[in-house]
């Protein structure tokens, strides 16, 4: 993860005292941190803010954590989403996974693990950024050398 870049995390439980020990435990690594306690409260954030990852609580009291996934899921520009649960079942994992989050973590999950799985999701988006990028220099560098070569078209209707 670059240095220098400031990461931004939400944070989306429903538990007062949890929501706090995470902001706390993720401020300390430098990150800013965004936190909401319901499922519309998360959407207002993302909406007004850019966030690099959000950390959602299975469980809200006005929607299912997955129900937010779908709505987060297209997000520009897109953020990683880990789905932290204490009620860990199979049909909410792959529905979960399906609806675009990209790592399931089952609570209690102690801190260590939890500043893991954020640094290697922080990591992926990077490499797929730093990806997208290279894709688009060159497509650019492509079709710049096709317009000297007097070989590009444009449709006119």
């Amino acid at each position: 993860m670059s240095e220098k870049m400031e990461i931004n995390i939400l944070i989306i439980e429903d538990d007062r005292s949890l929501l706090n020990s995470l902001a706390a435990l993720l401020r300390r690594e430098g990150w800013r941190v965004d936190t909401a306690m319901t499922g519309r409260e998360a959407l207002t954030r993302s909406e007004k803010g850019f966030h690099h990852l959000a950390i959602i609580d299975i469980r809200l009291p006005d929607m299912e954590g997955t129900d937010l996934l779908g709505k987060l899921r297209n997000a520009v520009p897109p953020m990683q989403k880990i789905i932290l649960t204490g009620y860990p079942d199979l049909e909410n994992a792959v529905k979960a996974v399906n609806l675009g989050a990209d790592l399931y973590l089952i609570k209690p999950i102690e801190p260590e693990k939890l500043l893991k799985a954020i640094k290697d999701q922080l990591k992926k988006r990077e490499e797929e950024v730093k990806y997208s990028q290279e894709k688009v220099g060159e497509y650019i560098k492509t079709r710049t050398a096709e317009t000297e070569r007097g070989e590009v078209v444009v449709n006119e209707k």
